[in-house]
């Protein structure tokens, strides 16, 4: 990690600054006179005074880190991390395909492993989806609705406690995880799709950590409340179900676009013969637009991303319920714990600028960030946009593979009483 620092600070040196000034676009450098885009390995080997002899393989790419970081979530993290890029076709008519991955342990015991494809066949005939996990978890969960734990209101004989600083309540939970996703899509005109899709979310051997049972009284948490309520088991439950599913995507690199617009429609059924619980279904709603801010530069970028989560029919399990970092990357709400804010409903925003710091080389990039989320709880009558918890943050940016725009992310975002420091092999969306 310092060998990486070291790496960024000279970069901005060499590359980025004149007499301690922004170098401006006309002056050329001898090694990269029409300052092209370039890659930390181009800065290696020009400090080594080597020539790249023959161009590197642009079939193919392998981010492969130490994942060392810390969040809310996870606490200190220790592991592998990374992403695959390749392309299955031709550069004029398949785009890349992209799979994140991490193997890695926490200093909360949890054990997190899960790879990510996404992938487009020859000619963009199939886009494939993917998210795989096997999680030894654990979580605090805090209720439902944006507003918790704010203001709780339960039943009089529903006593809340908590374990939170400053006496707000939060309720600890461990339990194992395993996700299957799987959505297969067919080109049906230009860059219009339409697939559909087998989902697995199974949570077992849960343990509600500060549930008890007391003669008099019962101290109780959201999860055990809400299972006891809606007929679920306390212990372990299943939401297995089919998809339909339609994207539209004209990104030109979904590993770090510069341009372009995703958009995703994904309506899911539950049914118990599937070996769900109960019956429910859910809509996904989603929409990310990519906008460049310059012509000479095209690092230069204002992205958006928006997404809704929407239980339809039905009751769903609790920990399978709409919640912040529940989409595909589970990379939704930086500066806040995954599962912080959850509800029957959920809408999630966030606007990022992304910008390079070395003008010339452009190795060195940075982003700011801000993000927004609310939830309802039908249970207190609260609804969506009722309360909005925002959070903030910026990162740095180093690129290692400027055919497939591959950056060493490191990100620090702060929230409502909440704060983290993220490592990634991909961008956030």
């Amino acid at each position: 990690m310092k060998k990486l620092f070291i790496l960024i600070f000279t970069s901005i040196l060499s590359s980025g600054m004149v007499n301690g000034q922004k170098e401006p676009d006309s002056i050329k450098h001898p090694n990269n006179p029409n300052c092209e885009q370039q890659a930390l390995g181009d800065w290696i080997r020009q400090i080594m005074h080597k020539e790249e002899k023959t161009k590197p393989p642009k079939s193919f790419s392998a981010l492969v880190l130490p994942n060392i970081s810390s969040n809310p979530t996870n606490g200190f993290i220790l592991g592998i991390g990374g992403a695959l890029g390749w392309r299955m076709g031709p550069k004029e008519s398949t785009n890349v395909s992209s799979a994140p991955f991490t193997v890695a342990v926490t200093s909360k015991s949890q054990l997190i492993t899960f790879v990510k494809p996404n992938i487009y066949t020859k000619n963009n005939q199939f886009y494939l989806q993917g998210d795989y996990r096997f999680y030894i978890y654990s979580q605090p969960t805090y209720g439902l609705g944006t507003n918790s734990p704010d203001t709780l209101k339960v039943p009089s004989d529903i006593s809340w406690m908590g374990e939170g600083a400053g006496g707000d309540p939060l309720f600890p939970m461990e339990f194992n995880f395993v996700k299957i996703n799987q959505i297969v899509n067919k080109r049906l005109i230009g860059e219009l799709y339409a697939g559909i899709g087998y989902n697995l979310d199974y949570y077992y051997s849960i343990k509600d950590t500060s549930y008890k049972e007391l003669p008099d009284d019962t101290l109780n948490t959201p999860h055990h409340y809400y299972s006891a309520k809606n007929g679920f088991s306390t212990d372990n439950y299943m939401l297995s179900g089919v998809s339909l599913n339609v994207v539209y995507d004209t990104r030109d690199n979904m590993i770090n676009p510069y341009k372009g617009i995703y958009a995703n429609i994904n309506y899911r059924i539950n049914p118990t013969w599937l070996g769900s619980d109960q019956n429910s279904s859910s809509l996904w709603l989603e929409f990310r637009t990519y906008v460049g801010l310059s012509k000479k530069t095209e690092r230069n970028v204002l992205a958006f991303w928006a997404f809704g989560n929407f239980n339809l029919a039905g009751t769903q399990p609790y920990l399978t319920l709409p919640a912040l970092g529940d989409d595909q990357r589970a990379r939704s709400g930086r500066g806040y714990t995954n599962g912080r804010y959850r509800g029957d409903h959920l809408i999630y925003a966030e606007a990022e600028w992304r910008f390079p710091i070395s003008q010339c080389s452009k190795i060195l990039g940075g982003v700011l960030f801000v993000n927004a989320v609310t939830a309802s709880n039908p249970n207190t009558d609260v609804k969506l946009f009722q309360y909005i918890r925002p959070a903030v943050g910026f990162g740095i940016r180093v690129m290692v593979n400027k055919y497939f725009r591959t950056n060493i992310n490191l990100d620090f975002a702060i929230g409502k009483e909440s704060k983290g420091f993220y490592f990634s092999g991909q961008e956030t969306f």
